[in-house]
């Protein structure tokens, strides 16, 4: 099942290629997204803090920081294939132990096992952009882009849907049935990379970069360090810098280096890695702020009181319109430059801050906000990955994008962040909720730093223009 580069494969599996690999990367977003609704119920069930709990969440997210760029390197090696596959197989492996864990230890092993599986949206758009002609890559790998954006929204209902139904194990039991469904759709429909590829992995290289992403990730993630272990939340940033600046001197060094690092200083790649951390700092922002929002109860002064349902419902717009954002792309990338594609899935991004900082004090207000960031971010992201691939060669895809991707999730864990230290600040001695004030507040931060954004990106466009052909 091999075929060359910019070719469809043939037969069965040429046609389901793209819905197979589409699949594949909603089905690891929906996956990932399956800890943040279920926290409460987990520390119920296991007898655990909400901070233990919490782990649910980031555990996987600190492994899919690790995961993405060593992926990104074994799948532009000629064992994409198995590579993917063994992948999906330690997916399906954790979701089967967070259906049946004896204990907490063992479900937090199942999240972490499929934490895994979130380095995988940059391999699917290597295949793509190797077995598809020119004309469908282009609009597969907008789609797979957005397949995170649409996962959270499928994910949040359906699992606060499920538990509150059924319990806690038939919302992970929906992860082990999709987890499975998609490694027999990865067994069909995957085909084997292009020959004369390199196989050479950098394993010290790749544990000098785990490290400094993890520690990054624990002091960005993990807020409460910051008032319970000031000493330790300070060192972790310094020893993430240390390990991050000893992991580029390797880079220079490795002949088969993990990252090519001259890609990431191309002018278009570097900028649209700055874009990438700065926009997902606000993106992230307000979808933290809107599904905590409307869940506070109206007794606080304001927000809804929404079950954890409802709250997820309030997600549908935002992957829905995300969707449509990302399938708007390569037609708006004909007529206008890629740079000004990006910046005005900027400015809706910053339209939905906007409205969410002057008016929420009806729900209806939440799905509109919702529908505008799902729009802003599918058009954003999209356009992103149009910018890098523009700059890469094919064989350098799932590297390249592997980069973007933990970039994205640095974005969004700030973000998070972010919104969890302003409200903090705005949460009165003794108060359980902090004043409305706070959210007002967070919500001009997030626009800030998408603004920032869309000026880097009309900045880069000037130069583009500039730069003599």
């Amino acid at each position: 099942m091999t075929s060359s580069a910019n070719e469809s494969p043939p037969g069965v599996e040429g046609r389901l290629l793209v819905p197979a690999l589409m699949f594949i990367a909603l089905v690891v977003a929906v996956v990932g997204s399956l800890g943040a609704p279920l926290i409460t119920a987990v520390a119920g069930e296991f007898g655990v803090s909400l901070a233990a709990a919490q782990w649910t969440l980031t555990a996987p997210l600190l492994v899919g920081a690790v995961a993405t760029p060593v992926l990104g390197r074994l799948g532009a090696g000629p064992r994409r294939r198995r590579v993917v596959l063994l992948t999906l197989a330690v997916v399906v492996a954790g979701s089967l132990l967070t259906v049946v864990p004896p204990s907490f230890g063992w479900l937090l092993a199942g999240r972490v096992a499929q934490g895994a599986g979130l380095g995988l949206p940059a391999l699917m758009m290597g295949v793509a952009r190797d077995h598809l002609p020119r004309q469908r890559s282009g609009a597969a790998i907008a789609l797979l882009s957005v397949a995170s954006i649409v996962g959270i929204g499928i994910g949040y209902p359906l699992a606060g849907l499920l538990t509150s139904v059924s319990g806690l194990r038939m919302a992970y039991g929906l992860g082990l049935l999709i987890t499975a469904t998609a490694l027999a759709a990865a067994w069909w429909a995957v085909p084997q990379p292009p020959p004369g590829r390199s196989a050479a992995v950098d394993v010290p290289g790749a544990a000098l970069l785990s490290a400094g992403l993890v520690a990054l990730s624990l002091s960005i993630s993990q807020t409460s360090l910051w008032t319970g272990y000031p000493a330790l939340a300070a060192a972790l940033p310094a020893a993430s810098a240390v390990l991050l600046t000893a992991w580029v001197r390797r880079e220079r060094r490795c002949a088969a280096p993990l990252v090519d690092l001259s890609l990431l200083r191309h002018p278009a790649v570097a900028g649209a890695n700055v874009i990438m951390l700065l926009g997902g700092v606000g993106m992230y922002l307000l979808l933290s702020l809107v599904t905590r929002y409307v869940q506070t109860p109206e007794p606080a002064g304001y927000g809804f009181g929404v079950d954890v349902f409802v709250a997820g419902l309030v997600l549908v717009p935002f992957s829905a319109l995300g969707f449509a954002g990302g399938k708007l792309v390569p037609w708006l990338r004909g007529r206008v430059p890629v740079m000004t594609v990006l910046a005005g899935g900027g400015g809706v991004v910053l339209a939905a801050l906007v409205v969410f900082a002057l008016a929420r004090g009806q729900l209806w207000l939440a799905f509109a906000v919702m529908g505008l960031l799902g729009l802003g971010v599918g058009v954003f992201s999209a356009a992103m990955a149009g910018t890098i691939l523009a700059a890469v060669p094919p064989e350098e895809t799932s590297s390249a994008m592997g980069v973007n991707q933990v970039v994205r999730s640095v974005g969004f864990s700030l973000g998070s962040a972010l919104a969890g230290l302003v409200l903090a600040a705005h949460t009165g001695a003794g108060a359980t909720f902090p004043t409305e004030t706070g959210y007002t507040t967070a919500a001009w931060a997030g626009t800030a730093a998408t603004a920032t954004a869309m000026l880097i990106s009309l900045v880069l466009r000037r130069a583009a223009r500039a730069r003599p052909t």
